[in-house]
């Protein structure tokens, strides 16, 4: 298994013999306003990609997205990617992501592709009614790689880890949030829960947006067992 992550939660996932591009944010750096509500008021995204965007949909043969907020994926990801290969995505997302002319397929539970088994898995994007206002989101696992998505510690994420028994796990760190909200994705205390529960934790997600909290060196400091690529590095697993 080889993995590179791209910036944020963009990843490049080799198994199988297949490259599979994940949550496709291709926007050049400072195209979108920053989120709102939030204490950083700079322009997403707030760095640039290591490589041109079209280097990063080349060759790729599915794509798999865990839902549809700008930083999972963005206008520059609907045109550049191609109308032929499968999108696998939440069932809500289905509809949106045909009218892009896009192959989208919906997961409902558990899919068959390419030699792998694909399944989708429940996640929480924040708690009370701001997880509420952010929902639907998923994620998915590819064999034995759980992509947990946009999501806190919750009874979903321990359920996922515990039907699949993953041998790696990315996580969507940073403790992003609101000014007037908890954290809407995992804390370095989230993410000590899954290094309890799996080989191999990888963490991403960070820094590349206005309302991420957590840094990279706060992490690996706090948890120096995890993975903590840079932007543009490639991980053998």
């Amino acid at each position: 298994m080889r993995l590179t992550l791209v910036r944020s939660a963009t990843l490049l996932v080799e198994m199988g013999g297949h490259r599979i591009l994940v949550d496709p944010m291709l926007d050049d750096a400072g195209a979108r306003p920053p989120v709102e509500n939030t204490p950083n008021p700079r322009r997403n995204p707030l760095v640039p990609l290591p490589v041109p965007a079209a280097e990063i949909v080349r060759d790729v043969e599915a794509v798999i997205v865990t839902h549809l907020h700008k930083d999972h994926f963005d206008d520059t990801a609907a045109e550049l990617l191609p109308g032929d290969i499968p999108v696998f995505c939440q069932p809500e997302d289905e509809g949106s992501l045909s009218r892009r002319g896009l192959d989208a397929r919906a997961v409902q539970e558990t899919t068959e592709w390419a030699g792998l088994t694909i399944a989708r898995t429940g996640g929480r994007h924040g708690t009370g009614a701001v997880a509420e206002l952010l929902a639907p989101v998923s994620g998915f696992v590819i064999d034995d790689l759980y992509i947990a998505g946009d999501t806190v510690w919750c009874s979903e994420v321990e359920e996922a880890i515990v039907s699949h028994q993953p041998r790696v796990a990315v996580v969507n760190g940073s403790g992003a949030r609101f000014v007037d909200s908890d954290p809407i994705v995992m804390t370095i205390d989230d993410i000590r829960r899954i290094v309890a529960r799996v080989p191999t934790v990888v963490v991403v997600h960070l820094e590349a947006e206005n309302h991420c909290i957590e840094t990279r060196e706060q992490i690996k400091e706090a948890l120096p067992d995890v993975v903590v690529p840079d932007d543009g590095e490639t991980l053998e697993l």
